[in-house]
């Protein structure tokens, strides 16, 4: 995870993250990057979205220098990353996907540990170590070795040792992954609070609901191209004056057809989102209802649309845990 002192709470532009033109071919042809460009300033949380195989992680990697790109530029500041892939592990802290190895390590020890060992001064480490314990609710395990705790508690732990002592750039893969819903909203919270002092984050997940809540702006790729880029608001222009309409099938019901006058319909797992033009409300709250007394869906929602919306549009996969069957 790098060795660097702490980020303080001040903002510094000459510390922006930027890949330029990052293109990955592997030797068997396959093309995992193909020319990403984008940058995260300092306070920033950068969302990089797009389904399992997108082409995420190989950049992540290429980021802290396990891989080589095939061609680009990647600096932190006024650092190469390429050239001097050290800088890139001592600037940058990395929260995997997979599980940190901390069976042999107590909770808090590992936390406290991963500060030191980032330059962080005792005291100031333990106080933090302290605060992220509190905030993401984990007081019970604390003292608890890592063998004997759940796959969300050793992710939040992981989290708590990503973060203690932040390097100038903090890159979160899937960092919710196995969290239970309340704490992943103290997670998100946390991962605001970095942004807003003064570090920039590089958010990488499918989940574009809970993600949607945390990000400044958002790159969707998917076979390792950018397909858009923008604030949340920004990516949803499109769908002004658009309605979400959601309904539940029941089980071991056959999903209806998407009533005709929706703009477009998909079925996710057992969930049938159709997207409405505003006037057509009163019809797709009719038709809805229908489908409910019939007992072809057990409820129905209407709300406004998300990000999910134009991210199932760009890329036509589902988010969160209806993308899950294609890890």
């Amino acid at each position: 995870m790098g060795t660097t002192g702490p980020v303080t709470g001040n903002r510094d532009d000459g510390w922006t993250f930027r890949a330029r033109a990052v293109t990955k071919v592997y030797a068997n042809g396959v093309r995992a990057n193909d020319g990403i460009s984008l940058h995260v300033a300092p306070g920033e949380v950068y969302g990089l979205l797009g389904p399992n195989g997108a082409g995420k992680t190989t950049l992540v990697k290429q980021v802290i220098g396990l891989l080589k790109p095939t061609s680009g530029q990647i600096s932190l500041g006024g650092h190469d990353l390429l050239a001097d892939p050290a800088a890139a592990r001592q600037l940058c802290s990395y929260l995997p996907q997979a599980q940190v190895p901390i069976d042999s390590f107590r909770a808090r020890e590992a936390i406290v540990l991963c500060g030191r060992v980032r330059g962080g001064k005792r005291a100031e480490v333990e106080k933090r170590a302290d605060e992220l314990i509190e905030a993401l609710d984990l007081g019970e395990w604390r003292g608890k070795r890592g063998i004997g705790l759940s796959g969300g508690v050793k992710r939040l732990v992981g989290f708590a040792m990503v973060t203690v002592c932040p390097g100038r750039l903090v890159i979160l893969d899937e960092p919710t992954n196995d969290v239970d819903p309340l704490r992943r909203r103290m997670l998100w919270q946390q991962v605001r609070e970095l942004g807003d002092r003064g570090i920039a984050v590089l958010l990488v997940t499918h989940n574009v609901l809970e993600a949607e809540k945390a990000v400044d702006r958002v790159a969707i790729i998917d076979n390792g191209r950018l397909l858009a880029e923008g604030t949340p608001s920004a990516m949803k222009a499109a769908d002004r004056g658009h309605l979400r309409l959601q309904l539940m099938i029941a089980p071991g019901r056959d999903a209806p057809q998407a009533p005709p006058f929706a703009r477009r319909a998909r079925l996710a797992g057992r969930t049938l989102m159709a997207v409405l033009d505003e006037p057509d409300a009163p019809d797709g709250i009719k038709w809805a209802q229908e489908a409910v007394a019939s007992g072809v869906a057990e409820e129905y929602a209407l709300g406004a649309t998300s990000l999910e919306d134009a991210y199932i549009e760009l890329t036509g996969h589902a988010s969160g845990h209806e993308d899950a069957g294609r890890r």
